[in-house]
């Protein structure tokens, strides 16, 4: 039984008469878009909501890349008032929705043709017993490499394409007196970049298998060991300061010319925008190094808890309605780093990045190489995901762990958490 189950198990009796601190004719929404470019994202779906004469409390819970706001809201959600919408993802959606917990969104998904307009692997996740319970803001790539073009250059390297070509990279950049890739210690970085390098080296048919399946043999076997061992290499490319580092700092030592790279989801790309940066020239972007054939992907969303008021239930359905519509996606998306959640939108206003990312997409979701990202949510239950950030964590961070232990440990945690 998953962590969330066991939480909040009691939850469904209680479901019915659930109360929300939020007031008739508003919607208060729990998220952690919290960054300079996030935070001015999140602001525009409030700004479209009370111009609609709805209010909006803004519930912004920093920190951890969602797992300190997952928090909150289980404490929440146990005392029986839960927020009106929530950022909640990708198999997460499943288990509160498995709580009888969410509300119907099918009025306003017909109404506005969500069927339609979305991609299916997008409109899946957001669906729960085949109604509508989430809505997609967005959607991210993971598998990123971002790069000061003026390091690079004094340097005098280029946009790796491979993992090798990193490492040599990496060397010129140090000797050249710069950070060679800019990393926080957290759990969460750590696993971004493992499933980077592990994507980069091993491919996406051994990813599905080891980071979506979880196939013991695949978390256990050789390609597992040569993925750890890339990925611990990568620690000789980051600074001593790094521990506890926030991922929005570390984007500002390459932004600031204190780094080369950063293998970081496009919300970094949010960071650039909102320092002036100009893509393709101030900053250079391209797929993790040995990924350009993938597509790691991040989906942000909106779900509804159920609410029992008629004008708090219309927010919910206003506010559900204006996440899809072209003027949001738009604008939280320029502004967010992310990609358009519906792909029939002109993107004559997105830099070179991200109509590369949506032409990769497409492409991937198409030809093959489309993943959800593990680290990221999307891919398995947070218990099994915090299992798995455990083991990457404890190996990065021990000089003494072999490869092997390491995989011998992933097989264990995996297979503990699923029960």
């Amino acid at each position: 039984m998953s962590t969330l189950k066991k939480t909040t198990l009691a939850l469904a009796l209680a479901g019915a008469t659930l109360a929300t601190t939020a007031q008739a004719n508003e919607v208060e929404v729990l998220h952690w878009w919290t960054s300079g470019g996030e935070a001015r994202a999140a602001n525009v779906l409030k700004e479209l909501m009370e111009a609609e004469g709805y209010g909006w409390q803004d519930f912004a819970v920093a920190g951890g890349g969602g797992e300190t706001a997952m928090t909150v809201l289980k404490s929440r959600a146990m005392s029986g008032n839960p927020p009106s919408a929530a950022q909640i993802k990708g198999p997460e959606i499943q288990e509160w929705g498995d709580l009888g917990l969410l509300g119907d969104l099918n009025d306003v998904a017909d109404a506005e043709g969500w069927d339609e307009l979305l991609p299916e692997v997008v409109a899946d996740i957001m669906r729960h017993d085949g109604q509508y319970v989430a809505v997609p803001v967005n959607v991210h790539r993971v598998n990123w490499l971002w790069a000061n073009p003026d390091v690079l250059e004094a340097a005098g390297v280029e946009m790796p394409t491979t993992l090798d070509e990193l490492f040599e990279a990496g060397e010129a950049i140090r000797e050249a007196g710069f950070v060679p890739l800019a990393h926080g210690g957290q759990s969460w970085q750590d696993a971004t970049v493992f499933e980077s390098v592990l994507l980069g080296g091993q491919g996406s048919e051994f990813y599905q298998q080891a980071l979506v399946a979880l196939d013991p043999e695949a978390l256990g076997g050789e390609q597992m060991i040569d993925a750890l061992e890339d990925f611990k290499r990568t620690r000789e490319l980051m600074d001593e300061g790094m521990p506890g580092r926030d991922w929005n700092v570390a984007t500002a030592m390459v932004i600031e010319g204190v780094a080369g790279f950063q293998l970081m989801g496009d919300w970094a790309k949010g960071e650039f925008t909102a320092a002036g940066l100009t893509a393709g020239e101030d900053y250079l972007c391209a797929a993790a190094p040995g990924t350009e054939d993938a597509f790691t992907f991040n989906i942000d969303s909106l779900a509804m808890f159920r609410v029992t008021d008629d004008e708090e239930r219309a927010a919910q359905q206003a506010l559900a309605r204006l996440v899809l519509e072209p003027t949001f996606q738009e604008a939280f998306n320029l502004a967010k780093g992310s990609i358009p959640a519906r792909p029939d939108l002109d993107m004559s206003e997105f830099d070179s990045c991200a109509q590369q990312s949506l032409a990769d997409f497409q492409r991937t979701a198409e030809e093959g190489g489309l993943v959800p990202s593990m680290a990221h949510g999307m891919a398995v239950r947070a218990d099994v995901q915090g299992a798995i950030f455990d083991v990457v964590t404890n190996y990065f961070n021990d000089d003494d762990m072999p490869a092997e232990e390491a995989a011998e440990r992933m097989v264990s945690a995996a297979q503990a958490a699923s029960f």
